[in-house]
């Protein structure tokens, strides 16, 4: 009993681990599905909507990657994290209450933890999506001292930097000797 209790326990951790992991595909499975299944209705048969639909999914998660790393304005960046993180809360939302299923005995305490579980889905996928579009990109190096040393002597941001003329110089060491 006990070994079944813990084996019980690691697969709902597992399960658990690969929801949150998988969150960020959320939407683009959901714009895949959608598509794959309105060509399978227009005649494309199983493997060309699958096809379709597989396209579809992988362009849905690149451009919104791209157009998320792209996109200064806060306000639309919002919106494309919501786009990513509602379809990953709901599936969320539904994973939580199907597990809760097994261990809580009280309805509304399923929906409290499936909506807190909900929450949590939902903003690790819009976590990982900013993670995600945020790889690429490489932090700017700052350096200290004066504002113009940046670009002396003609280095380009991803140069190593010469010190400028104008760069205070230690003395030479003295040749001759203390007494």
């Amino acid at each position: 009993m006990t070994l079944g209790v813990i084996v019980s326990l690691f697969g709902l951790g597992t399960a658990l681990v690969l929801l949150f992991t998988l969150a960020i595909y959320a939407m683009p499975f959901f714009v895949g599905l959608t598509v794959g299944m309105w060509a399978f209705e227009t005649g494309a048969g199983v493997i060309g909507a699958a096809l379709v639909g597989l396209v579809a999914g992988v362009v849905a998660l690149f451009a919104a990657q791209l157009l998320f790393a792209s996109v200064r304005s806060l306000a639309l960046r919002a919106v494309i994290a919501l786009l990513f993180a509602a379809p990953a809360a709901v599936a969320g939302y539904h994973a939580v209450l199907g597990i809760s299923a097994l261990l809580v005995p009280s309805e509304v305490w399923r929906h409290v933890f499936a909506a807190i579980g909900g929450l949590a889905v939902g903003v690790s996928a819009a976590v990982q999506l900013a993670a995600f579009a945020g790889a690429g990109a490489q932090p700017r190096q700052v350096t200290a001292g004066r504002p113009d040393a940046e670009f002396a002597e003609g280095a380009g941001p991803d140069q190593p930097r010469l010190p400028s003329p104008s760069a205070a110089r230690l003395p030479a060491p003295s040749s001759g000797s203390r007494g």
